[in-house]
């Protein structure tokens, strides 16, 4: 089985490595570090599997998962994160993942999604799957971030770590224009006026 891991976390491959040599026989596991890597790993061969970290250094894991499901419509992909928000596995399902799984999920957790990804089934945790499907009921207004776009979330997670409209445009390869304009259209749709009101709001939902 060739599996593509892709995290940028030299340790965590190696864990990860490791996990997946002792849960299935013959396996082969090739490491990106970066979502350009992963992206040019993708268009080397075929891949049984792909396991995603959605925290990259040099872009977003859900855009990484895009051109992965645009290259080979056919390959798995099981993202792995740190982040056990709802937003981003119910983004993540609808962008084509096959299976999310949070980085603090035991070792067997991970093995029984990749075997039932590879079975052709859908996986989420019965404790995430819960935590959904009471999201998914309040974004109708509760929770207004969840009607941002894939962008628009990456770009406010970015000024709410503090990263300037410069840093974020060279970071996501925009014009500060356009980022300008995207930090314009979330203080209209979470309705707030200031970029430090937009930082507050960041941190109060995690994101």
């Amino acid at each position: 089985m060739k599996i593509l891991l892709i995290d940028d976390h030299a340790i965590v491959r190696v864990g990860l490595k490791q996990m997946l040599t002792d849960a299935f026989d013959r396996v082969e596991v090739t490491e990106a570090g970066t979502g350009h890597d992963a992206v040019a790993r993708a268009q080397e061969t075929n891949w049984d599997l792909a396991i995603l970290d959605i925290n990259l250094p040099d872009t977003n894991g859900l855009d990484v998962l895009k051109k992965l499901k645009s290259l080979r419509p056919s390959l798995p992909v099981v993202v792995l994160s740190f982040h056990p928000e709802e937003q981003y596995a119910l983004r993540a399902l609808k962008g084509g993942a096959a299976a999310y799984v949070t980085k603090d999920s035991a070792p067997q957790e991970l093995a029984t999604a990749i075997k039932a990804v590879l079975a052709g089934r859908q996986y989420v945790t019965p404790a995430l799957a819960e935590r959904m499907v009471t999201v998914s009921s309040e974004a109708g207004g509760k929770l207004p971030h969840l009607l941002l776009s894939d962008r628009e979330l990456q770009v406010l997670s970015m000024i709410g770590g503090g990263k300037s409209v410069t840093e974020i445009a060279a970071a996501l390869d925009l014009s500060v224009k356009t980022v300008s304009t995207y930090r314009m259209r979330l203080l209209s749709k979470l309705q707030l006026k200031t970029t430090s009101a937009l930082i507050r709001y960041a941190l109060t939902h995690h994101l």
